[in-house]
């Protein structure tokens, strides 16, 4: 008997909240986000939410919307290690790894912040746990045959699974060293699964390792000012386009000196778009050309 869509969608979503993203308290997709992402209807969008609702798996929160369940300790209770990570990354969601203190995490748990120490040794190990747990949560596809698979497309997909998480965890690209880097497996998965891709197209292990750690590296960095582009948003009141498009004057006035007439000529033309996505997708076909066969 075949699975309804909605059934499929749900226990897609349902896997992503068993890995904690989102954790407890957080926001899920919204209808329309859902309809977006799978291409469905309205009306298969709302089983999917009413579904996990029936399921307990989330909740409505008035003036929010619809939240993962399981955000609280009952009465007394004691947290485990689980729900302390899943509490700090939200945390770090909110206000990035500067606002995540043992300290803070005690009193969102409401326990002694020395009870914190039961679980973790240390902040390191924490956002290393929180690290593992991201990624645990956006596995690369559980199937690669190199015989069959267009490597590219493979480690195209990859690299933008990578840059997903860290749109939705801004935090991430601030954890994650490629020169010091923290052991958790999950990620270590994410370079595995990269190498597979590259395996049989006349690289050597070792330039295999280092053009999946390479490409990964390169997202991060681009990562990195995803943090401070929303930090200015919110300080500002204004996007990046807008930004831009305030600062019209001043770039004519620099312009006009004719000093710097390749930028007069971009700023002149029609496409002039410069975002981080449109960033990290140009820097990223340069870099897959360069290990093309």
């Amino acid at each position: 008997m075949q699975v309804p869509v909605y059934r499929r969608i749900a226990a897609e979503i349902a896997e992503r909240i068993a890995a904690g993203e989102p954790p407890p308290g957080q926001r899920i997709m919204s209808t329309r986000q859902i309809m977006a992402e799978y291409g469905v209807a309205m009306a298969t969008a709302t089983k999917v939410i009413n579904y996990l609702r029936t399921e307990g798996l989330v909740r409505a929160k008035p003036g929010v919307g619809t939240v993962v369940a399981g955000a609280t300790l009952p009465p007394g209770g004691t947290p485990d290690r689980d729900l302390v990570v899943r509490t700090a990354i939200t945390i770090a969601d909110a206000e990035g790894l500067p606002g995540l203190s043992m300290r803070r995490l005690a009193g969102e748990l409401d326990i002694p912040t020395m009870s914190v120490y039961r679980h973790v040794a240390d902040k390191e190990e924490l956002v290393l746990l929180m690290m593992d747990k991201v990624m645990a949560a956006n596995p690369p596809p559980p199937r690669l045959d190199p015989s069959r698979d267009d490597w590219r497309v493979c480690v195209e997909a990859l690299a933008r699974l990578q840059w997903s998480m860290y749109r939705r965890h801004t935090w991430l690209a601030q954890a994650i060293s490629f020169t010091r880097p923290l052991l958790a497996p999950h990620a270590m998965a994410h370079t595995e699964w990269c190498m597979r891709a590259l395996e049989g197209h006349g690289l050597d292990i070792s330039t295999q390792f280092r053009a999946a750690v390479t490409i990964a590296n390169y997202v991060r960095g681009t990562a990195v000012n995803l943090e401070e582009e929303a930090q200015a948003v919110q300080e500002t009141g204004m996007t990046d386009a807008e930004w831009m498009a305030a600062q019209g004057e001043r770039f004519a006035e620099v312009l006009a000196g004719g000093k710097l007439p390749l930028m007069a000529r971009f700023m002149a033309s029609d496409d002039r778009e410069l975002t981080l996505d449109l960033l990290l997708e140009f820097g990223l076909q340069r870099l897959l050309d360069g290990l093309s066969p």
